[in-house]
């Protein structure tokens, strides 16, 4: 991380505290490491059919947007680790999510109830061709996904505000990247630090705030790195070359202001465009349609690779019945031993 951006020390020191806490936040916090024992653990799936993946899936990585029609939309929002790889490493990694969940009492659907719902909304959403998740009509309801009831923090803007203004240290090439996504580029703005997410802590994260038209709007910018695959086969880099492909090219409503402009990742923040986690979500909440819609959007990002759908579909065909759950507990064993670990040094 260090050879390929600038780190924030403080915040770094911050993960590493929150790695120690539960399985689920190290596992969220160390794809790089399920980079590593994935292909010697699930030998056989790393085989299947590659894809522009989201790497780093987990009940944790969905949230809404509004589109260019502004409408509400749901669906994966963090395309940090995205890199070609097998469909299955998707399907595996977001049902190890599931089953740390379902072991930490963070979900009450079983484990096997849960794989069938992704794997039904995976495969019925490749033979459709994709369907975007926008929350209106006759798609996925708000009520549903348990959404509904999350309303938008009265607070989001008073927050931000408060934090204090950067006096040095912004890079002219974040301020150029953010200038470029503002409705005008005289508008005066209030540069500020944001720390989020547990797997991106550590890198830069800058927040343009402004007063434009009656209201306040932010461009936040996010200094990004290559996938951890890219270390993985032993390369350097800068910035994430995947991401503006996998956020194209996929069969979904996306966000006109979520955009690569060089190594910065470029995004509108509202109180209405926020990721979503399990925690926040209210207990009354059909988990299994949420699984499902989890699988479909999964399916949704992998069709940004059209050529492979029939493939997928006959290598799915050939599966053998609970393949996905038998990998998932093999991933999620290893991930809590590695993090007992951790614990303890």
């Amino acid at each position: 991380m260090r050879r390929c951006t600038h780190v924030i020390e403080s915040d770094l020191r911050y993960k590493h505290e929150q790695m120690r806490e539960d399985p689920f936040l190290f596992f969220r916090s160390t794809f790089y490491r399920w980079a590593q024992l994935w292909p010697e653990l699930c030998h056989d799936l790393c085989r299947a059919p590659k894809v522009l993946a989201v790497g780093d899936l987990h009940v944790g990585s969905f949230g809404t947007w509004r589109d260019s029609e502004g409408r509400m939309c749901w669906g994966v929002d963090d395309f940090d680790e995205s890199f070609p790889l097998p469909y299955t490493n998707d399907l595996v990694r977001l049902a190890t999510s599931v089953k740390l969940g379902v072991d930490d009492e963070g979900l009450t659907i079983k484990f096997k109830q849960g794989c069938d719902a992704i794997l039904e909304g995976y495969r019925e959403t490749l033979r459709a061709g994709g369907r975007p998740l926008v929350l209106a009509e006759k798609q996925q309801t708000l009520e549903k996904l348990g959404i509904e009831a999350i309303e938008p923090p009265e607070d989001f803007w008073e927050k931000l505000n408060r934090r204090p203004a950067v006096n040095g240290g912004f890079p002219s090439t974040a301020r150029r990247a953010i200038e470029k996504t503002l409705p005008d580029r005289k508008i005066p703005y209030k540069v500020v630090r944001r720390e989020a997410g547990h797997g991106s802590l550590g890198q830069q994260r800058f927040v343009a705030i402004a007063h434009w038209c009656g209201a306040f709007i932010a461009r936040e910018a996010k200094a990004t790195l290559p996938s951890s695959c890219v270390w993985l086969n032993g390369n350097v880099a800068h910035g994430q070359p995947y991401y503006e492909t996998a956020i194209k090219s996929g069969v979904r409503s996306r966000d006109p202001y979520q955009k690569m402009v060089g190594t910065w990742l470029i995004r509108r923040l509202s109180p209405d465009a926020n990721p979503i986690e399990i925690e926040d979500l209210p207990k009354t909440r059909d988990e299994e349609i949420l699984l499902n819609a989890m699988g479909a959007e999964t399916a949704n990002v992998h069709l940004g690779t059209p050529r492979q759908r029939k493939i997928i579909l006959r290598d799915l065909q050939r599966r053998k019945s609970g393949w996905l759950g038998k990998a998932a507990k093999e991933m999620a064993k290893a991930t809590e031993r590695d993090w007992k670990k951790y614990r303890r040094s």
